[in-house]
């Protein structure tokens, strides 16, 4: 009966070694399966999460796009306009020197018959000296504003005959002049730049 107890001593030692290592093995937490490594994404190969749900375009760039065309749109607005602001003060300018020259030269053209009368007065000969001086100062001054205001005496004598700038009134013979050459000036002519104010009247040598 010793034997019967010792051996059934020995079955619940099992036992209890049995249970003892099932619990701790229930108890013992499992490693967790380990996930497959993710696979290195090719150059150029774009992610599921970054392709654009059904290929829609984005509307960004369709703005970006229209305030662009909208800019070059108003910069050649604005540039045609800028263009057609010079043109029209260049004419504006041109213009406005046109009417103060025709002017100049209406002023000038209505004293000429004055600058005549004082040309004659000074190539008559007089004993009064005072009175000589005083023909020449007002000839002076005469002279001098119109060089201020631009008007310039048209060369005439001994000068080749030139159809814009004289107006031949008589003719000559003579071998001492060559063809063509002014012998005589009758009447001094004016300009005011290009614009002749009046021809210089003279006489040509044939």
């Amino acid at each position: 009966m010793a034997n019967d107890k010792n051996t059934e001593n020995i079955d619940l030692e099992k036992e209890s070694a049995a249970v003892e290592n099932g619990t701790e093995e229930k108890g013992r937490p499992q490693d967790a399966p380990e996930e497959p490594a993710a696979r290195p994404q090719a150059p150029g190969e774009e992610s599921a999460q970054e392709k654009p749900s059904g290929g829609a375009p984005d509307p960004l760039l369709g703005e970006l796009e229209s305030l662009k065309n909208t800019l070059a749109a108003q910069e050649e607005k604005y540039l045609r306009l800028a263009a057609e602001y010079d043109n029209f003060r260049k004419r504006s300018q041109k213009e406005k020197d046109g009417i103060y020259n025709d002017a100049r030269a209406d002023v000038m053209a209505a004293f000429l018959p004055v600058y005549d009368n004082l040309e004659r007065a000074l190539k008559q000969q007089t004993c009064d000296d005072a009175y000589a001086k005083g023909v020449e100062m007002t000839m002076k001054g005469l002279t001098d504003i119109m060089a201020k205001l631009g008007i310039e005496l048209i060369p005439a004598q001994d000068q080749p005959f030139d159809p814009t700038l004289h107006n031949a009134v008589m003719h000559i013979d003579d071998e001492n002049l060559g063809e063509g050459i002014i012998a005589d000036v009758f009447q001094q002519g004016f300009k005011l730049g290009d614009k002749v104010i009046r021809f210089a009247m003279v006489k040509v040598a044939n």
